[in-house]
């Protein structure tokens, strides 16, 4: 552990973080943590804990956090999808060398409207691409 600790520390939650100043400059010497602001990485929304004010440094410190917590959260989505590339790639081999009637019997309805369904959304997205048009959601 290094002997500086940050300023602060970001509580990670699903859509954000609870937000804490550190504290370890007081008598005891003993790290206390004061909780300043929740954050709403979907949103953008940051509300300050209670009554508390927060300061030009909090507000800096808080906004990078979020654009750093946004790029890791953008990386590990795409990322997932190399891996389930992977996934089908081995679901694959798997059904043709190795699963036995009764295990394909209880996945193939399964795979086969979750693949038509993806492989509907990425040929429609695809077309939109190919012909210039912004991307429809649903």
């Amino acid at each position: 552990m290094s002997a500086e600790l940050p300023d602060y520390y970001f509580r990670v939650r699903e859509n954000g973080a609870f937000v804490f100043r550190v504290d370890t400059e007081n008598r005891q010497r003993r790290i206390e943590m004061d909780q300043i602001a929740v954050v709403n990485i979907r949103n953008g929304e940051i509300k300050p804990h209670g009554d508390r004010k927060l300061s030009a440094q909090d507000l800096k410190e808080i906004k990078a956090w979020m654009t750093q917590r946004a790029a890791i959260l953008a990386e590990r989505d795409i990322d997932d999808i190399h891996r389930a590339v992977d996934y089908l790639n081995l679901t694959t081999q798997w059904a043709q060398s190795k699963a036995s009637d009764d295990q394909l019997e209880q996945v193939t309805d399964a795979l086969l409207l979750a693949m038509h369904d993806l492989r509907s959304v990425l040929v429609r997205k695809k077309a939109d691409r190919l012909i210039g048009k912004p991307g429809r959601d649903g």
